[in-house]
């Protein structure tokens, strides 16, 4: 059984690394602590994240700087409707030796990095976004009948603009069930614009420094695991999970606007990232405050509105929060 005493301090060791990984990052992605913390906790806690942003809120510099500063081999790939599934993970080429020989031999694809940044993930089509699946569960992609493992660790950062749907292939449920949770990247607000102006048209900028390698950041994801988790909470997040789906024990709210709800991965997501949540709030155990930042950017993507709902303007987001404000009270009420 690990030391109490050692899994502390180990704990706070994360805690101050995470503080300067904090700052590293806000050199350059200026002024959006929440998006910050979000994909902080994506990584920690071994798991992949979608940015939903309009163009030019600085999700290509977010991206680019978390592989800087957390130490991972980052690739890029720009999702467009021609882009096929061999662009992403690669193909096998005949290969003529000198005397005459042939051989096949097979050129990684952009998907085998550390950090694949997939923007516009829902211009390519079903088929290539399809490619991304087995990468994203499994770690490994199958080419020609073998298994070749990707990057350790190895996450997708995807980018999809909410405006923009002319043209375009929404993401398949089962897709973005694999997703951690789903970050929205808003405007800044009129000084961090003005911090942006000044940062950016200069002659030099800030630049990203290296605080995590790829082998500590795979430490911090085994260390986030054994964080204790309170009964209250675990029973918290399952109230949460199920009570967001239409069945017929759910209230009137979600009957009414909801045609599906998220399945057990929302409950696990919820798990490990109310735990990265506490680590950057600097305390050692989640609480009933983590599960309700929480629960907007884990479930959000793995609920779906009805057309009716959507006819009405109901906002999935007040949904979701008035759900997680119910069972808070409710299980404080219980406590």
């Amino acid at each position: 059984m690990a030391n109490p005493d050692q899994l502390v301090a180990d704990i706070k060791i994360l805690r101050g690394k995470l503080a300067e990984a904090r700052t590293s990052i806000a050199a350059r992605f200026i002024g959006q602590p929440r998006v910050v913390d979000l994909t902080l906790t994506a990584l920690i806690c071994g798991g992949h994240a979608v940015l939903v942003g309009l163009p030019g809120l600085g999700k290509t510099r977010l991206v680019d700087t978390l592989s800087t500063v957390m130490g991972l081999h980052g690739n890029r790939i720009q999702f467009t409707p021609d882009l096929m599934p061999a662009d992403i993970l690669g193909s096998e080429i005949l290969d003529t030796e000198a005397d005459g020989t042939r051989s096949f031999r097979f050129i990684q694809g952009p998907v085998f990095c550390q950090l694949l940044m997939a923007d516009e993930i829902n211009r390519a089509s079903p088929r290539t976004q399809s490619a991304l699946l087995q990468a994203m569960q499994e770690k490994q992609v199958t080419i020609a009948g073998q298994n070749r493992p990707l990057g350790a660790p190895f996450h997708v950062l995807a980018t999809q603009n909410p405006i923009e749907q002319e043209g375009t292939y929404p993401l398949p449920e089962a897709q973005l069930d694999r997703f951690l949770m789903q970050i929205d990247v808003p405007y800044p607000d009129r000084d961090t614009e003005k911090d942006i102006l000044i940062a950016t048209t200069g002659a030099t900028e800030n630049e990203a420094t290296a605080v995590f390698t790829s082998q500590e950041l795979l430490d911090a994801q085994t260390l986030l695991r054994r964080m204790p988790v309170g009964d209250n909470i675990v029973e918290m997040i399952l109230d949460l999970v199920r009570s967001c789906r239409p069945d017929d024990d759910a209230s009137a709210a979600i009957r009414d606007n909801i045609s599906w709800g998220p399945g057990p991965r929302a409950a696990q997501a919820l798990m490990l990232t109310v735990r990265a949540q506490a680590l950057l709030s600097g305390r050692l155990a989640p609480s009933a405050e983590d599960v309700m930042a929480m629960a907007v950017p884990v479930l959000e993507h793995r609920m779906a509105l009805s057309f009716a709902a959507r006819a009405r303007g109901v906002s999935i987001t007040d949904i979701i929060t008035d759900v997680a404000v119910s069972v808070t009270q409710t299980k404080a009420a219980v406590a």
